[in-house]
């Protein structure tokens, strides 16, 4: 099947706003643990021990995936691992939700508790559902301009 044209413009847009904002959200919590590890405690879903390597280990993470995505190598197991967090991110926010949790999401660094109304999220869930979209995108269709391995391929993109 003959993709059109412009289905790798697309995916090139979707490795660059994905992989941006992995890239960012790992960025400004790699600087500061602790208060990456408070914002996963703020969730109350994870037993204490966990807390901290999910707290120091996650930017890496959002990091090495975003960084994936802009060179363009390993899209498609790249974009899944960005569904992954994306779906565990969307779960766990719509839990302090329905929990009644006052929390900032911790997304972009930051994160614990907030004064009751405060909160965002609707707005944090439409983002990560939006990001969604993209990885999807990228998982269905990973070939795309400028990429430094074309999927479709398997060799050096031109």
């Amino acid at each position: 099947m003959k993709r059109r044209s412009w289905f790798g413009w697309v995916s090139l847009g979707a490795r660059l706003l994905l992989g941006g904002v992995m890239l960012v959200a790992g960025a400004l919590k790699v600087t500061d643990p602790e208060t990456a590890a408070q914002a996963v405690r703020a969730y109350e879903l994870l037993p204490s021990a966990l807390v901290q390597p999910v707290g120091w280990g996650l930017p890496f993470l959002e990091i090495a995936i975003g960084l994936l995505l802009i060179v363009g190598f390993g899209v498609r197991a790249s974009a899944a691992a960005a569904g992954v967090f994306l779906v565990v991110f969307i779960a766990a926010v719509s839990s302090a939700w329905a929990r009644g949790l006052s929390i900032d999401c911790g997304c972009f660094g930051g994160g614990g508790a907030v004064a009751p109304g405060q909160t965002k999220y609707l707005q944090e869930i439409l983002r990560d559902l939006g990001l969604l979209v993209l990885a999807g995108w990228l998982w269905l269709f990973p070939a795309s301009k400028f990429a430094v391995v074309s999927e479709a391929q398997g060799v050096a993109a031109s």
